[in-house]
């Protein structure tokens, strides 16, 4: 079988989708291997490729000879001597190996071998082409489901999206055309695991800048995303020049470039949201599509305070509270709302406690000898006024956590002092010495 070998390779390689040099160093190590198996491990063996004719040339060392007794080491003289006409007796020649000499057992293991070291190199080439593309877009079609994993063909390779990627309540059928967030490349003895994403917030990111080109261009940029996939996302979005809308601009003319997104995500509800420097106006832009009267920032407990109309409660607040939720994590603010009349009810409140509060009433943790935990267990114990232990009971006094008979008289003469409740004090201590 005189070409066996070069037809083989040659249909071989015509089948992969890999870089030149790739494949020539692929059918040299299979060469390599044919010829160091006819003349052992230790021979040194030449294989050479012309990249540009495909031409193979491949040698070995052979001792040139006067009588040859064993042809894979030695060369007899004559022979020698139509190579080189100088060669001596002793000398050591590199002989050329015509590869269409091969024998069918030759041939068959060098197609083995190529085909192992080009499965090997098409798994680099696949893995080092997808860790290039982590955070990025991929198309491609559902092939199966296999317990609960969505697996996707990608052309050259197959991707996996766990059930943990799935957009709860999406259902994939073979054939779906499907893009995809490539979440993590892993390389294992089987090839590159390629886990893909629908529910990353990247996928939203990704999405869009393939609908919008002023990103590209550095018109608006994406500041954030937040997302309950399946439900609603919130993206928050800043203009980079002055005259450009950053909302409009990613909404698009009636909306066709959100609801490409959208329709991609199978009808996610999807917030534009413009990005503030202003934490109370970024929290009332993030509350879309409600509107807000008026937001308080305390910047000490990280709250912010919103004022809604009543009739724009449930819509700030969302189904299940989700708009409020994912408007708290967009902005890193924890968001209090209430409806307006619901703020001025509390104002009443406090105006009412205001006015008839009485300014000279002394707090319990005035009265000597009674620190604050002490006074935090009388508040606690329904004390939570100078009146109420002066008209105590030593027993009802000495209930409390921390509180003996003798702590219940001084903190009781204590209070009744400062009442001026002398008189009734001189009283008591009399009945008591009687």
């Amino acid at each position: 079988m005189s070409n066996d070998l070069l037809v083989s390779i040659e249909r071989i390689v015509s089948q992969k989708d890999l870089p030149p040099e790739v494949l020539l160093h692929a059918i040299e190590s299979a060469l390599l291997a044919v010829m160091r198996k006819r003349y052992g491990p230790g021979r040194s063996v030449s294989v050479k490729i012309n990249e540009e004719t495909g031409e193979i040339k491949i040698s070995v060392p052979k001792k040139v000879v006067e009588i040859m007794h064993d042809y894979l080491t030695e060369i007899p003289i004559e022979e020698a001597r139509k190579i080189n006409p100088e060669v001596k007796i002793g000398d050591t020649l590199e002989v050329e190996v015509d590869p269409r000499d091969f024998g069918r057992v030759d041939a068959q293991k060098a197609r083995q071998i190529l085909v192992q070291k080009l499965r090997e190199a098409e798994r680099e080439n696949i893995y080092a082409e997808y860790k290039e593309k982590e955070g990025e877009l991929v198309w491609g079609i559902v092939q199966r489901i296999e317990g609960g994993n969505v697996i996707v063909d990608l052309e050259r390779t197959e991707g996996i999206i766990p059930r943990s990627e799935q957009i709860p309540k999406e259902n994939y059928m073979r054939g779906d055309q499907l893009k995809s967030y490539v979440l993590r490349v892993d390389q294992t003895p089987r090839g590159p695991l390629i886990i893909l994403s629908r529910t990353h917030p990247g996928l939203v990111a990704r999405l869009f800048e393939a609908e919008v080109p002023e990103i590209e261009e550095g018109l608006v940029r994406i500041v954030g995303i937040v997302r309950e996939p399946g439900e609603r996302s919130k993206v928050a979005v800043l203009a980079t020049e002055e005259n450009v809308d950053p909302v409009g601009t990613f909404v698009g003319i009636k909306g066709s470039r959100v609801q490409a997104v959208v329709r991609e995500l199978r009808g996610e509800k999807i917030d534009i949201i413009e990005w503030s420097p202003d934490p109370s106006v970024f929290v009332a832009n993030a509350l879309s599509p409600a509107k807000a009267s008026r937001v308080i920032i305390e910047e000490e407990t990280k709250v912010a305070r919103v004022v809604v109309p009543d009739d724009q409660l449930s819509l700030a607040i969302g189904k299940r509270g989700q708009n409020a939720r994912l408007a708290a994590k967009l902005t890193g603010w924890k968001i209090d709302i209430k409806s307006e009349s619901q703020m001025k009810e509390e104002l009443k409140e406090v105006i009412v406690k205001s006015l008839f509060k009485d300014e000279g009433e002394p707090e319990v943790k005035s009265i000597d000898g009674i620190g604050p935990k002490l006074a935090d267990g009388l508040h606690e114990s329904g004390f939570d006024s100078v009146e109420s232990i002066a008209h105590a009971g030593l027993d009802e006094l000495a209930q409390v956590p921390g509180i003996g008979t003798k702590t219940a008289e001084r903190i009781k003469r204590a209070a009744m002092e400062m009442l001026g409740l002398t008189d009734e004090l001189g009283e008591r201590d009399e009945e008591s010495s009687d």
